[in-house]
């Protein structure tokens, strides 16, 4: 799959950003020198781990017959020590439903396993930038 970030040079910063058929405006903050016209890159990947979290317990949850009725995920962010090698997201999972204090166990540990979770803390990413 390719993903395509455009620049949108009617801001200064925007960007648009192609996955799949979708669209994603991504901009930086006014202190960045941006114009706040869409979440920035850190927003982008701190939201993956938000989102994720709640598909993955939305679907352990169907596949269990756990009757989870709506998920909320907030995340948190401290990237004050960013710089030095520690970037810090907290998640919070607010649950509803007639659950069970061990349904409700099962589905934290399910979103502690989602797939981005993984990949942020446990996989090597290799990365590689060329010209085109």
């Amino acid at each position: 799959m390719t993903i395509k970030a455009l620049r949108d040079q009617s801001l200064p910063m925007r960007h648009i950003v192609h996955v799949r058929n979708h669209i994603i405006s991504t901009d930086g903050s006014v202190e960045e020198g941006g114009n706040d016209a869409g979440p920035s890159p850190h927003d982008l990947y701190d939201a993956a781990l938000s989102a994720c979290k709640a598909l993955t317990v939305v679907w352990y949850a169907k596949r269990k017959n756990i009757p989870l009725e709506h998920v909320e995920v907030s995340m948190e962010r401290d990237a004050s020590e960013e710089r030095q090698g520690t970037y810090r997201l907290a998640a919070t999972l607010h649950l509803t439903g007639d659950l069970t204090e061990t349904q409700r166990a099962e589905l934290l540990s399910a979103a502690q396993k989602c797939p981005i979770h993984k990949l942020m803390t446990s996989v090597t990413t290799e990365i590689t930038t060329v010209l085109g």
